[in-house]
């Protein structure tokens, strides 16, 4: 399957479900009406109740040095100026009594996916909608914990997350242009809770908008190929950060931080694929990362990396 694909069926008018990993390379594109033989369950859903639910999951982070060695090339490479802002991931062993499928009906999220044996996730975040001719994005960037003592008047105050998150919008901003006409800002710097296991997190969140022509069903696949990898969760500029990405985490992302959405026959609806549990040879494998810029400081990053391991 191929963007070429998407473009097709978006033509016709033909409902289905696309996911594709990271970097735009591997898609999967499966029709609606045959998504019952594939192995796949998926759910979008904005206003979800959160159920609460008794398990939990048991981590083996990766050691400190380990994370500040990669961290600390992130800097250096912001200091060369081949990078403003770098999303640093990487993948954490787990332990849980939980199939995938079990993960997959537990866990409480606005876009959850599974594929199969292969990975389930359960992720906050949107990537584009498209309604009635208009393109939506929704960057989030900037975390804490809801408990801390007037948390959302720290995040938003904060410098360090301002000018990460409006490096993300800025990104992001052009990165519409590409697609779209009349391309704004709709809502910059706002907050929402979300759920992550016995914490409640605050997120910072922006929507920028922009117009598409009518006949924006006929390049769909067109217009997610030139908007992967997703912004929030690459960096900027865009392609010499993914390159440094590939060099500075050592593990493969995959489908980790990818999209997935569905075109309903007029409309689309689709997630950045974080909030990610994969199934490998050696047991289940948690990814989990935060935005770098050179006011990061890396104890602050090593526990964000750990307070985004959960089952929600």
């Amino acid at each position: 399957m191929s963007f070429a694909t998407i473009n097709s069926l978006a033509s016709q008018k033909i409902p289905f479900l696309f996911i594709s990993d990271f970097k735009g390379k591997k898609v999967e594109v499966i029709p609606l009406s045959e998504l019952h033989d594939a192995d796949i369950e998926f759910c979008i859903d904005e206003t979800y109740t959160s159920v609460q639910h008794p398990y939990s999951l048991d981590i083996a982070p990766v050691s400190f040095s380990s994370y500040k060695k990669k961290f600390d090339k992130v800097i250096e490479k912001i200091k060369s100026g081949e990078t403003y802002i770098l999303n640093l991931t990487q993948p954490t062993p787990i332990n849980t009594q939980l199939s995938l499928q079990e993960i997959y009906s537990l866990a409480n999220a606005h876009y959850k996916l599974r594929v199969r044996d292969e990975f389930v996730c359960f992720s906050p975040e949107k990537f584009i909608q498209i309604e009635q001719n208009t393109i939506h994005t929704f960057p989030m960037k900037g975390t804490i914990d809801a408990s801390v003592v007037n948390a959302k008047e720290k995040i938003l105050a904060n410098t360090k997350e301002m000018a990460e998150h409006v490096m993300i919008v800025d990104l992001l901003r052009n990165d519409l242009s590409m697609v779209a006409t009349d391309v704004k800002v709709q809502k910059f710097r706002y907050t929402h809770q979300i759920e992550a296991g016995d914490k409640i997190l605050l997120q910072v969140s922006s929507h920028i908008s922009g117009s598409l022509d009518k006949q924006w069903h006929n390049r769909l696949g067109d217009i997610l190929q030139t908007l992967l990898p997703a912004g929030s969760i690459s960096g900027a500029p865009k392609k010499s950060t993914v390159d440094i990405i590939e060099d500075v985490e050592e593990f493969e992302r995959g489908f980790f931080t990818g999209v997935f959405g569905v075109f309903d026959g007029e409309r689309v609806d689709s997630g950045v694929m974080i909030r990610f549990i994969e199934n490998t040879q050696d047991g289940y494998i948690y990814k989990s990362g935060g935005g770098i810029t050179l006011e990061s400081d890396v104890n602050a990053e090593y526990q964000e990396l750990q307070d985004k391991i959960y089952l929600p």
